[in-house]
């Protein structure tokens, strides 16, 4: 399309040579700035036309050219739509709403239906404002437009974009390309404990103090690949806050907000990512990563427990079943210890009260698995001697309260592991200790004691309730084998 030449411009004259000491002289600036708005308009990616004063088309872009279908050759000059672009019937008053324009200010928006180059109609939404001469008086109008779906398209997908950043109910983060974040939601910023503006621009290391690595290398492989198929599961902990103490973090427990729980507890977050590209360049130039997460660490640890539960019942099923099968009631005991251990503890150990003889109400081994690389727990061949426990171990501790007593290295005070254990008679890789009372028909029988290695865990409450269900069944059997027992209490 070539742009109209405004009014009263000439043609462009050939270059002469000039004389002496004179410089050949150049297109006129009216050329120039013709050229250079034939450029603007049809580099624009909405449609535009114009009219002067009389409602003559004056300027028609390729992408009006392009909606409609009719050349800039074909339009301009033409007086108004009528005929051509709009039905001789909606002429009169689509052209005078285009031109009222002219006597307003600002710009008005309106709807049309259009015809086509082929008779097909096309609906478009307008914006129409007046174009001021020199004199500031009103010389014509121009009309951007575009066909209205792909509007609502745009006006759907910024409303799209607000509702996420504002309402949504996953968190929602843009992170550019160097991995920070540029757009925060008020969700993720409420999740992340952080306002919006303290987030911006921030290493991802310095807000979470576990997770981060792992987050990262999903946002760089985004970035790199492409979108992934499904989302992902991250676990990570927050860091503290401005203000918080070193204490302040959450508990990770199952009460309270899960996705407004302050830092310090480790949180399970569904993520999902999207790779941002331009769309306004030749190529796919990505722009950074959308990041949507969901806190679903109460799920999570639900599902956990819920799986846990369902292994531990198996194995007390499974040794019921085995120690049906044993003639001896002390070796169906040890079957019960051996099938708890698995996934449980690393070792076992099983000390009874003498009902008589000279090591009567202290405790002496019967039974424990083998140190070092572990193994079944079998019978230890009985001497009598009671156990050497110091004053306030576990064990003896658990026979005065009749109840189960936790112990770990990382609280006993011990300068090395090592040493912790050793002091307590127990194998030295033993870093976390459960011991639970057996009992049966009211006395107390003895006491089993379960010890985890480094790599695990300290024991929480439910492993003391599970600890306790094997407890029962044992001491149910070592009393039918008729040994331990410190009478009737």
């Amino acid at each position: 399309m070539t742009a109209q030449r405004p009014s009263g411009s000439g043609p462009v004259p050939s270059a002469r040579a000039a004389g002496p000491g004179r410089e050949t002289p150049g297109p006129p600036p009216d050329c120039e700035d013709s050229d250079l708005l034939a450029a603007l308009l049809d580099g624009m990616d909405a449609a535009l036309c114009a009219f002067d004063a009389d409602g003559v088309v004056t300027h028609w872009n390729r992408e009006a050219e392009r909606i409609l279908g009719w050349s800039a050759k074909e339009a301009v000059g033409r007086h108004g739509f009528a005929g051509w672009a709009v039905r001789t019937a909606d002429a009169d008053e689509v052209q005078g709403r285009l031109m009222a324009a002219m006597g307003s200010d600002g710009r008005q928006v309106h709807e049309f239906a259009l015809l086509t180059k082929d008779g097909g109609r096309v609906l478009v939404r307008t914006q129409s404002a007046a174009v001021r001469g020199a004199n500031g008086e009103p010389a014509g109008v121009y009309c951007a437009f575009t066909e209205v779906h792909a509007q609502i398209d745009l006006e759907r997908s910024l409303a799209l974009s607000d509702a996420l950043f504002e309402d949504a109910a996953w968190g929602v983060v843009l992170v550019d390309a160097d991995l920070r974040p540029a757009v925060v939601g008020g969700h993720a910023a409420r999740t992340l404990g952080r306002e919006r503006a303290e987030l911006l621009g921030r290493p991802l290391g310095d807000l979470l103090s576990q997770g981060a690595e792992e987050l990262e290398s999903s946002l760089q492989h985004v970035l790199a690949e492409g979108t992934p198929p499904a989302p992902g599961d991250l676990w990570v902990t927050l860091c503290p806050a401005r203000g918080d103490g070193a204490g302040g973090g959450a508990s990770g427990g199952t009460s309270g907000d899960a996705a407004t729980g302050p830092a310090g507890g480790r949180r399970c977050w569904r993520s999902g990512f999207v790779r941002l590209a331009s769309p306004l360049a030749e190529e796919p130039v990505p722009l950074g990563v959308a990041w949507f997460f969901q806190d679903i660490t109460e799920t999570k640890l639900l599902e956990r427990e819920s799986s846990l539960l369902r292994f531990r019942g198996n194995q007390l099923h499974r040794a019921g079943l085995s120690a049906a099968e044993c003639e001896d009631p002390a070796e169906a005991a040890t079957v019960h210890v051996d099938f708890a251990l698995a996934g449980f503890a690393d070792h076992a150990l099983l000390d009874l009260l003498p009902a008589d003889g000279p090591a009567a109400g202290r405790l002496v081994r019967a039974a424990a698995t083998p140190t070092g690389a572990g193994g079944p727990c079998s019978a230890i061949e009985p001497s009598g001697i009671p156990v050497g426990y110091p004053e306030g171990h576990p064990a003896p501790r658990a026979v005065e309260r009749t109840g189960s007593v936790r112990s770990s290295a990382v609280t006993g005070g011990a300068a090395e592991p090592r040493d912790w254990a050793r002091a307590r008679q127990w194998p030295e890789d033993s870093v976390h200790a459960l011991c639970v009372v057996l009992r049966s028909r009211g006395r107390t029988l003895g006491v089993l004691t379960f010890l985890r290695g480094a790599s695990r865990r300290p024991f929480e409450r439910q492993d003391a309730v599970y600890a306790e269900d094997v407890a029962v069944r044992t001491a149910t059997l070592l009393d039918l084998a008729g040994v331990g027992g410190s009478g009737p209490r």
